[in-house]
């Protein structure tokens, strides 16, 4: 028999008659797979609800559930499950002694993802199994990677500042409304930008950021609104802006108190238009743009001075939401900590370290003018220049 390794899952045979159940063990077993065994689709629908295979053979015609009954059953847990509570269903692979194409149509469309007839033929047996843990790795891998992303953009803490804040964002994410991110550097106003464009209907659109105070402002209207061939000196080729980049998705304007008072009024247009037009163009474009500005300035104050439009600042602002500065939310310094010291531990290739209460006092007192982005940087001192355990006597020195 072939070595099992120890990452796979076993199969489940569903079928009434032991002899199919016994031949179907024997193949897979020699497979190097481990086998567990179901006289019907009752008893299967049990396992099923509790452990993960990486393929299901059953059986359509069973006493007490049938497997069309099961396969209905399988539908209905998955339906039910939650991102919370999330159940992904196994690959289930059906087989029937009386094989017609109308009964495996429907098997089909009930989600099965195979069906055998029998007498059973051993390749046809290994090809599909082959295809399902296939299937379902790749599956698997997938929604880590889905999980992973989640977590990139995860916005610690349990503080009421912040709760208030996520609760807002949640809220206007299910909308179409414009918003205005406003905070300190270092709040992580992109952190619930992403958050946002996460939690709408144009998710699955490209996510694209433009920051405004890295641009100058000679570019900055390419940048946003692309250029013709010809344009100005540069222009070698035509190139699409940061708009059409971001059409049926999500543009982030990071630092828009930092743009020029000439694109400030080509961007008012195209937030009253849902029009582009290139630099050098002649054609309007269309698109189809959920726009989310972020900025550290006050921009009553730069309206005051003349350095920012009233009207802009009135379209972008549909929706208003404050990102909270650290010093307002200490009681999430912990929970911060913790996250930063596991996610840069990894990339240190450093054990996890001890954070003693006194040390988790004394960067709660800290005022943070840089915020978490500045307490990220403190974090990963400590982890490099300490040993085991951090004290508050660590913190002070490597503040």
């Amino acid at each position: 028999m072939k070595s099992k390794t120890d990452k796979a899952m076993p199969i489940l045979v569903v079928d009434d008659e032991a002899l199919i159940r016994q031949s179907l063990r024997d193949i897979f077993e020699y497979e190097g797979y481990e086998v567990v065994e179901a006289a019907d689709g009752a008893a299967a629908l049990a396992l099923l609800a509790k452990d993960a295979f990486a393929a299901v053979f059953c059986d359509i015609k069973m006493p007490r559930l049938d497997g069309v009954g099961l396969l209905e059953k399988v539908r209905a847990l998955a339906a039910e499950s939650t991102a919370a509570n999330a159940w992904a269903p196994s690959p289930i692979i059906m087989i029937s002694g009386h094989g017609d194409i109308e009964t495996a149509v429907d098997c089909l469309k009930k989600g099965a993802f195979d069906y055998l007839s029998k007498p059973l033929d051993l390749n046809r047996v290994l090809g599909a199994l082959r295809r399902a843990v296939d299937n379902e790795r790749l599956t698997r891998h997938a929604e880590n990677w889905k999980r992973a992303a989640v977590r990139q953009f995860e916005m610690v803490g349990r503080s009421k500042a912040l709760k208030d804040v996520l609760d807002m964002a949640d809220k206007v994410a299910k909308t179409t409304a414009k918003v205005l991110i406003v905070g300190e550097n270092g709040t992580g106003k992109e952190l619930l930008a992403r958050r946002i464009h996460e939690g709408s209907a144009v998710a699955d659109g490209p996510w694209v950021t433009v920051n405004c105070a890295a641009i100058p402002s000679e570019l900055i209207e390419s940048e946003l609104f692309g250029h013709e061939k010809g344009a100005f000196t540069s222009a070698v080729k035509q190139r699409k802006g940061r708009f059409e980049q971001a059409d049926g998705g999500t543009l982030f304007l990071d630092e828009i108190g930092d743009m020029s008072l000439a694109a400030q009024a080509k961007m008012l247009r195209v937030l009253q238009d849902r029009r582009i037009m290139r630099v050098g163009g002649e054609k309007e474009i269309e698109v189809r743009v959920r726009v989310v500005a972020a900025t550290n300035k006050q921009l009553e104050k730069e309206i005051a001075e003349g350095r920012f439009r009233e009207d802009l600042y009135h379209r972008l602002s549909v929706v208003k939401l404050r990102m909270p500065p650290l010093r307002e939310r200490p009681e999430d310094i912990p929970l911060l900590v913790e996250s930063f010291a596991a996610e840069l531990s990894v990339d240190l290739g450093k054990g996890p370290l001890d954070f003693k209460k006194d040390a988790l006092k004394v960067l709660q007192a800290q005022p943070w003018p840089g915020n978490i982005r500045e307490l990220r940087n403190v974090v990963e001192r400590l982890l490099i220049f300490c040993e085991n355990a951090v004290t508050a006597a660590d913190v002070e020195k490597y503040l």
